[in-house]
């Protein structure tokens, strides 16, 4: 197995020439990011605060992504029904790495109201809220309210990761991987609720420098087996990953921490199962998918290339206790993604 190096002592994340203080994982964002030590300027930096929501029927998904020169705000649109994915989007230009809150912990609101559709990301407590709105959605409106509960107590996926090729480089995420949400979707006259036994949503709140050309995998699913909280996080391609890996297994709120996990597809084809191995034998797990989606953008010094599925995971997964959980039909994705920005 390799090295994990787990963070549990508090730190700021930058020295003042912008290098790493601690590099690892870690079940808390113990880490603060102390952006005024950041190693470049604001033109590589970027930030991003994703979150989705799923359950058997359908799913949303709400982010915004500052990379200095532009911010991406974008919603999809998940029938798993009738196996439909939506996705609308719009930018804004030089927002400056200025939009976003620099902890994922303390209490803010992000607010980003566009020509096409507005949204309002609400941190409160323990409380993370989404309201929505884009009255032109399907010529029918879209717009919706979504509670997302974030237990304390429940560990988290956290990594602080390096580079190699230059020690200001770095990659900080913090995500929350299970989250029982409530709420209500409504499209045009059809209501969409959302119920905490059986919708589950997910934070992913990145920041980071890294090089122009990014190559990463990644995968997550949450749900209940036998009413007990399940969830994993596996992926690999951000920096040096010498130190840890970001692959952990979630039972009962507690972290099981993984080594290395393998993605095995043919050629990325989100339409087939993808099916993943741990070096450990701790986790084995197939996903097959309902919404395969591919995506492919050049806008020149900006490119995207990208593979992705919603689906079930079917497997097993081994806990530290050395005891086996089998899985059955989790709901999740996963992507395998090329980005040049």
């Amino acid at each position: 197995m390799g090295i994990q190096n787990e963070i549990t002592e508090r730190s700021d994340v930058f020295n003042k020439d912008g290098s790493l203080i601690q590099r690892g994982w870690a079940r808390k964002p113990l880490l603060t990011y102390n952006k005024e030590n950041i190693g470049k300027n604001w033109i590589r930096i970027k930030e991003w605060d994703h979150y989705s929501i799923l359950n058997n029927e359908f799913g949303f998904q709400l982010t915004i992504g500052d990379i200095g020169y532009l911010t991406q705000m974008s919603y999809v649109w998940l029938d798993f029904t009738k196996k439909d994915r939506n996705t609308i989007g719009t930018f804004k230009f030089f927002t400056k790495s200025k939009l976003l809150p620099q902890s994922s912990l303390e209490n803010s609101v992000i607010e980003f109201p566009t020509k096409k559709f507005s949204a309002t990301i609400t941190k409160s407590g323990n409380k993370r809220i989404l309201d929505f709105s884009d009255p032109k959605f399907q010529k029918k409106g879209l717009s919706g309210s979504i509670t997302m509960t974030d237990d304390p107590t429940m560990d988290n996926t956290v990594v602080v990761t390096g580079y190699k090729e230059d020690p200001r480089l770095f990659y900080y995420n913090h995500k929350v991987n299970y989250m029982p949400a409530e709420g209500l979707i409504t499209i045009g006259e059809k209501e969409y609720p959302l119920e905490s036994k059986t919708s589950f949503g997910l934070m992913d709140w990145g920041r980071g420098i890294w090089p122009y050309r990014t190559h990463w995998l990644w995968g997550s699913a949450c749900g209940l087996v036998d009413d007990i909280p399940i969830a994993w996080n596996i992926g690999y391609g951000f920096g040096d990953l010498s130190t840890h890996s970001e692959n952990i297994i979630f039972y009962d709120g507690k972290a099981h921490k993984i080594d290395e996990v393998t993605f095995h597809h043919e050629n990325r084809d989100p339409s087939k199962p993808w099916k993943f191995t741990s070096n450990d034998n701790r986790f084995e797990m197939t996903l097959t998918p309902l919404i395969p989606h591919l995506e492919k953008l050049n806008f020149g010094v900006i490119a995207l290339n990208s593979s992705l599925l919603h689906g079930y995971y079917s497997g097993k997964i081994v806990l530290d206790t050395g005891e086996t959980i089998e899985v059955e039909n989790i709901l999740g994705h996963a992507e395998d993604i090329f980005w040049r920005w």
